[in-house]
């Protein structure tokens, strides 16, 4: 169960950088924000998130950058127009990273 909850985060940190993706695509303008609103995910998790980050954060910076992080996913969702997924993406979010603590992964 552990494992799989690993494989879990994984994809939800691929599903937030998607979800910007697809906000960027459904703006006016696509050209721009399409490729832009996933690089800054990305740049920020390369910064902050990752395990060889430049700026690694801990306790309540973690929580926070990682609060911001993937409520941007949930965001873009929403803002994209999928209200359904969006809902989905922010519960299956909530449950792997409160089982991630509870099991510190």
């Amino acid at each position: 169960m552990k494992a799989a909850n690993l494989g879990v985060l994984f994809l939800i940190e691929l599903v937030a950088v998607a979800a910007a993706a697809w906000w960027g695509a459904s703006t006016s303008w696509p050209w721009l924000f399409g490729p832009a609103a996933p690089a800054v995910l990305i740049a920020a998790w390369a910064l902050f998130g990752s395990p060889r980050a430049r700026f690694r954060t801990r306790g309540a910076g973690r929580a926070g950058f990682e609060l911001a992080w993937f409520g941007a996913g949930v965001c873009a969702l929403y803002a994209a127009g999928a209200h359904g997924w969006a809902l989905a993406f922010a519960l299956v979010c909530a449950v792997s990273k409160g089982l991630a603590l509870r099991w510190r992964q």
